[in-house]
């Protein structure tokens, strides 16, 4: 019998906050920025939406804020919480649009691309938690 993989740790490596239920996030839609070889965008940035991150997304061919019903993707909206790409969020930093991000719901993963004391620098507590 196969062990099981360990938990989703957060970048203080403890275990991974919820990052969102509404809108349903993560690349396994299970609200936490958990990853796998599949997620070749490495979805492991818990990112509070701005409208400037939107904006940068969409010019950068990946529109979050038009809704997909086909696919459950409700589109986003400034306020929302999202599992965002690790190279994305980190192109959006170097274009002065990066958002903030929760970093108890940042996998560790994202520490392979992102120092810590960059993501620090963008960190914000969800006080409605």
């Amino acid at each position: 019998m196969a062990a099981s993989p360990a938990p989703a740790r957060n970048v203080f490596g403890q275990p991974l906050v919820p990052c969102s239920f509404d809108p349903l996030t993560g690349f396994f839609r299970d609200g936490c920025c958990r990853t796998d070889l599949h997620d070749v965008g490495t979805h492991v940035v818990c990112a509070l939406m701005t409208e400037d991150f939107l904006r940068f997304s969409v010019s950068r061919g990946n529109d979050l804020v038009t809704p997909v019903p086909e696919w459950g993707f409700p589109g986003l909206q400034p306020g929302d919480h999202w599992c965002v790409c690790a190279l994305r969020w980190l192109e959006a930093m170097e274009a002065g649009t990066a958002p903030p991000v929760k970093l108890e719901s940042t996998n560790d993963r994202v520490l392979d691309l992102i120092p810590l004391a960059l993501l620090r620098q963008y960190a914000y507590e969800d006080t409605e938690e």
